[in-house]
């Protein structure tokens, strides 16, 4: 890992240990803070009976509260690298059923294929190698991977929207994402923190390769107005990668 990108996850994580109580009311309708992706995420792990889960940045562990409460029988588990937001989790969330693990997305400590499903919540946007993290996610999941994130190709009004795309498939983006984050790759805001220029369908061709089945699904109300949709229209999307239990 690069100089650059140490600092830049130093900075995240101070920045996120310093807005640990607040954590909660700031990001409360995004990721695993809406209701209604989190239904949706539970329908899902329903489908494949999962009855482990790890939830990867798992933050104050809004996320695993929501899947042990629906099935108390689940093994819920949550990696989270910054203590403080673990604290606040266990301080308000948690009974000694669910487990809050300090590590890092990039280097999870578990064997291969531990948990049935695999879970991220709006983290990968905020990590400078998330191809490092999702190959860990797909290594110690056995049934599904479901990754909840950001969506560049959907920011923006729509001839910015295209240009995007049409800049990602001919390797260009980030030469022009350089020049926006004038070198540092990052853009900093008070209400998020560090960010990275990311979308889901980044991880697309890498999750694809272990998923039997994929499916995009927008993580925002909004009308389908093109057949482009999801893909130019949902500032967010969920991808959902499932193993075959046939196979």
């Amino acid at each position: 890992m690069s100089t650059k990108a140490a600092d830049a996850i130093a900075a995240q994580r101070r920045y996120y240990t310093e807005t640990a109580v607040r954590y909660d009311s700031m990001h409360a309708h995004e990721g695993d803070g809406d209701e209604w992706n989190l239904q949706l995420v539970d329908a899902l792990l329903g489908v494949v009976n999962a009855k482990s889960i790890l939830d990867v940045g798992a933050g104050t562990g809004r996320g695993m509260r929501h899947f042990r409460s629906s099935a108390p029988d689940r093994f819920v588990c949550g990696v989270e690298p910054v203590a403080a937001l673990i604290d606040q989790g266990l301080a308000r969330h948690f009974d000694s059923a669910v487990h809050f693990i300090q590590a890092s997305g990039d280097a999870l400590p578990f064997a291969d294929d531990s948990f049935d499903a695999v879970c991220s919540f709006a983290i990968l946007h905020h990590v400078p190698r998330p191809a490092v993290v999702v190959g860990e996610m797909l290594r110690v999941a056995r049934k599904a991977v479901l990754i909840l994130d950001s969506n560049r190709f959907g920011q923006g009004r729509w001839p910015m929207r295209a240009a995007k795309l049409f800049l990602y498939k001919s390797r260009l983006w980030p030469i022009v994402n350089f020049a926006k984050t004038r070198g540092k790759g990052y853009l900093f805001t008070e209400g998020d923190g560090i960010a990275y220029s990311y979308s889901a369908y980044d991880s697309f061709d890498q999750i694809a390769k272990w998923a039997d089945r994929l499916m995009v699904i927008p993580s925002e109300p909004g009308k389908a107005d093109s057949w482009l949709h999801p893909l130019l229209t949902a500032r967010g999307v969920l991808v959902g990668a499932f193993k075959d239990p046939a196979k």
